[in-house]
């Protein structure tokens, strides 16, 4: 049998347990040209919370009775004269929280794990990881010597960000919640310093990590700490929107930046960054980071939980952040 978590209800603020319903039914069967994927890790994002309202956004909203979208990755266990893959691929793409789907391969990858373990094909080699290497690179637009400050540097698309702007020759300053988080960020993943939100004055951390101002801001949390940021932008910075997660769960309206001003006297940019732009190049963008992993220059982690049945306790922990690294959904 299969099981499948189904959006009923569009949640206002946090989702509560019954936003979802999981429900089980047949193991679907490839129709000509399809392969069926036995599911085996379910990737868990922050921009899941915006797939879930009903507004205007870069992909359309998840619908009311659908399968809730996540990334996946699994093994094709059926196919029926399917042009490009067969039983044993191995195979990534938008699949959902389902343990089986039938698909017609449009938007799914097939990858090799012979020296990759699947979940970091989610994480640093998914969707996360090309964010942050078309974040950095083409937003930001970082050259070496840059002063870079990455929000939720801890987290699966930030602490690959600073990395490679480390990698590039910049140095780099995380802002991450909690003295565990902070100590993983310069330690383990190389980053110049980390300002520890929770126990810290932002603005202060900010002051005395980046004395002359910031080049570069990877943003993915906005709120209190974006505006810390937008006021101690250098000339010519650049400031890459990559996510808000302090405003996904808001009931009221967004808080928006109060200190825009500094991009006009500062001739600084903002830019929106939405990495299905760069689909085309998702190849480049892999064989690159797979040579830094490689080379021992990228260091990546997953937090891995188990279950289906979990879904909902695992997603808490994208916003009360009880994990560090990629989380990430093991369903068989």
């Amino acid at each position: 049998m299969n099981k499948q978590l189904i959006l009923k209800k569009r949640p206002v603020g946090a989702p509560s347990a019954d936003t979802w319903q999981l429900i089980t039914n047949e193991i679907p069967e490839p129709q000509e040209g399809e392969v069926v994927v036995q599911t085996h890790y379910i990737s868990l994002d922050p921009a899941m919370r915006g797939w879930m309202n009903e507004t205007k956004s870069y992909i359309p909203p998840v619908a009311i009775d659908d399968v809730m979208r996540a990334g996946t990755i699994g093994k094709v266990i059926k196919a029926n004269n399917h042009p490009k893959f067969k039983i044993g691929d191995v195979l990534t793409g938008w699949g959902g929280v389902q343990q089986y789907f039938a698909t017609d391969g449009k938007g799914h990858f097939k990858v090799d794990t012979s020296m990759v373990p699947m979940p970091k094909y989610i994480g640093a080699l998914g969707m996360p990881g090309m964010t942050a290497y078309f974040g950095i690179l083409e937003v930001g637009k970082i050259k070496e010597g840059d002063r870079v400050l990455v929000s939720g540097a801890a987290g699966a698309v930030g602490s690959v960000v600073g990395q490679i702007a480390k990698i590039k020759g910049c140095s780099v300053v995380g802002i991450a919640g909690g003295a565990e988080k902070c100590k993983y960020v310069v330690e383990e993943l190389g980053f110049d310093a980390c300002i520890d939100y929770k126990n810290e004055n932002i603005h202060a951390g900010i002051k005395q990590h980046c004395p002359k101002g910031i080049d570069v801001y990877f943003d993915n949390v906005g709120g209190e700490i974006l505006d810390a940021a937008l006021a101690r932008l250098r000339m010519h910075a650049r400031v890459v929107i990559c996510g808000a997660i302090s405003q996904y769960n808001n009931k009221e309206a967004i808080v928006g930046p109060k200190n825009y001003l500094s991009l006009l006297v500062n001739r600084a940019t903002m830019q929106g960054m939405v990495v299905l732009d760069y689909a085309d190049r998702y190849k480049e963008a892999g064989m690159q980071m797979g040579m830094w992993m490689m080379q021992g220059k990228l260091k990546t982690e997953e937090d891995i939980y188990e279950g289906i049945e979990n879904f909902y306790e695992t997603y808490q922990r994208l916003f009360n952040g009880d994990k560090r690294g990629k989380l990430v959904l093991k369903v068989i």
